[in-house]
């Protein structure tokens, strides 16, 4: 072989192995890339099934589950007691006793007591040592049955007074709402208010009622009788209104 052609097939052996060696590169350099992003997709589905996990293991089954707020589980609890509130009364003597934190005895000294009354002015129970007193407890102003009953007191308020008893009305109701249940019905016997029920405590009108099957705290219709000696002579609880106030005059006399 002649010097030219041995140089003209070196230099096309080189270029070959050049263009071998560049493609090889190439290759490699593909190949390092597929395996990176491989590599990072594996890495990332790992982190996603061990964040689906970690969440699964956490999540609270759906007996106990709880209120979530900002990405946290925040535990449930218990929701707080629920307090009953009166249902409107209609006051015509379907209520039931369920009741109350004291209970008078006759014979028992009656409880003192200062309360507004409509009008404006107090009442002492004071003004009326050495008489006889009625106190008629009703459960809300100008309701059916209560607005009979204040009715027939008054009707009458000139035979208790004839017998020497003097009759008070007393429910929880504001001394305004005392006012307006007065001038709407005529009503001539005193109305005290007592909102706080201190009164009604101290006399045990106040307790838990019964009314279609839901219970509240109450004014429990009653009427005691005080004789002039300042002790409890007769009580009346859970009132019927119909001929009470008729009944009480009675008992007032026989005293």
């Amino acid at each position: 072989m002649s010097k030219e052609l041995r140089k003209k097939s070196s230099k096309s052996t080189a270029g070959q192995s050049v263009k071998r060696a560049a493609k090889a590169s190439r290759s490699g350099k593909a190949g390092a890339r597929t395996g990176t992003r491989t590599a990072a997709r594996v890495q990332a589905t790992s982190k996603v099934k061990a964040t689906t996990k970690a969440k699964a293991a956490t999540k609270p089954s759906s007996a106990k589950a709880g209120t979530k707020s900002s990405g946290r589980t925040v535990a449930a609890s218990k929701p707080a007691a629920k307090r009953a509130k009166p249902p409107a009364t209609t006051g015509g003597g379907t209520e039931s006793d369920a009741g109350s934190a004291v209970i008078l005895q006759e014979g028992a000294t009656a409880p003192d007591f200062t309360l507004p009354r409509d009008g404006g002015g107090a009442v002492r129970s004071a003004d009326y040592a050495g008489r006889k007193l009625v106190l008629f407890f009703y459960p809300k102003a100008n309701t059916p049955g209560c607005t009979r009953e204040a009715i027939d007191f008054t009707r009458l308020r000139e035979d208790f007074a004839t017998s020497g008893t003097t009759v008070l009305g007393v429910s929880a109701d504001s001394v305004k709402a005392q006012d307006g249940f007065r001038d709407k019905h005529q009503l001539t016997v005193p109305l005290l208010s007592d909102p706080q029920h201190e009164m009604l405590e101290a006399y045990g009108v106040w307790g838990e009622k019964s009314l279609y099957g839901r219970k509240f705290l109450g004014i429990i219709r009653s009427t005691i009788l005080i004789g002039d000696d300042g002790r409890i002579a007769k009580i009346w609880r859970n009132v019927k209104v119909d001929g009470h106030a008729e009944a009480v005059l009675a008992a007032a006399r026989a005293l």
